[in-house]
């Protein structure tokens, strides 16, 4: 897939490279301190997206030499039983690294699930600790979508000190970890979302472009500087002219490749990498567990 000016950011390149660094550190672990990362993903409910996406991280757990712990269960299961198997993962020392899958049955407190991780356990990097940790500069569990979006950028263009960056979206998941990453690596940064004054020209300033709206085609050609670096974190599912379904970034992909430097296609972008730093996050949370440094280029 090519863009008519753009080089296009190849995320399922990245993410094979990244997941071989990872596979080549678990046989090192496993050889030199006889110890073998476990991650234990839990799945509420039969959401079809979430069923796939478990299935897709377990085969990948598997792939990179991990001990993979799955448990599913059912839809109607209660909140204080998935606590208590919390707990039970949070005290095993096999496990690494604990996923619940979102979303939830509305029955269940997502918050209150999320909180129940042990910080250091947390390889979805939303526990407050963690959160608190990225935002003061501390080590941390980082959130997977923005710890490999950080990682095409460094990738694509070096050092980004200096960069002027917009990020165009405030979740808890991808925009605000997003813009406290960026800070980190010196860029100057704003936080635009669906309140913004006039969107297009704050979109416009920026060398590094991240659209984390979940708006389906919402950056167009003119919002974006010419030179800039494009990353689209969208994945929206959409039916086009002729009744068929098919996936779609935040960003007008064509439109936006005659403008942009570089830019990340959807799929094949973004998504590939956040399984990826799944596996990585579970690394380091193991070295870490057992008093090792975490390898280097696989954190932020």
């Amino acid at each position: 897939m090519t863009g008519a000016g753009a080089q296009v950011i190849d995320g399922k390149a990245m993410a094979a490279d990244l997941r071989g660094q990872v596979a080549g550190h678990v046989a090192r672990l496993q050889t030199e301190h006889g110890v073998t990362p476990g991650l234990a993903v839990v799945l509420v409910g039969e959401d079809p997206a979430s069923a796939v996406y478990v299935r897709s991280k377990g085969r990948m757990t598997r792939e990179v030499g991990m001990t993979g712990f799955e448990h599913r269960l059912p839809a109607e299961t209660e909140e204080a039983t998935l606590l208590r198997l919390i707990g039970q993962l949070n005290v095993d020392p096999n496990v690494h690294g604990i996923l619940v899958q979102l979303p939830l049955p509305a029955h269940i407190d997502e918050a209150l699930v999320i909180g129940a991780i042990a910080p250091d356990k947390d390889v979805d990097g939303f526990h407050v600790t963690n959160i608190g940790r990225l935002a003061t500069g501390q080590a941390a569990m980082v959130p997977c979508t923005p710890l490999g979006c950080l990682m095409m950028l460094r990738r694509s263009l070096g050092d980004l000190s200096g960069r002027e960056a917009v990020v165009i979206g405030r979740s808890n998941i991808v925009g605000k970890p997003m813009a406290q990453l960026l800070l980190r690596e010196g860029c100057t940064v704003t936080v635009a979302h669906s309140r913004t004054r006039d969107l297009p020209q704050v979109a416009r300033r920026a060398e590094i472009l991240v659209a984390a709206a979940g708006r389906p085609g919402l950056v167009q050609a003119e919002w974006i500087r010419p030179g800039a670096t494009v990353i689209d974190v969208g994945i929206n599912r959409v039916t086009d002219a002729e009744g068929q379904q098919r996936l779609t970034g935040d960003v007008d992909f064509a439109a936006a490749s005659q403008v942009a430097a570089a830019i990340t296609p959807v799929p094949g972008g973004v998504g590939p990498m956040t399984i990826a730093c799944l596996l990585a996050n579970a690394l380091a949370a193991c070295c870490r567990a057992h008093g090792l440094p975490a390898p280097d280029g696989l954190t932020a």
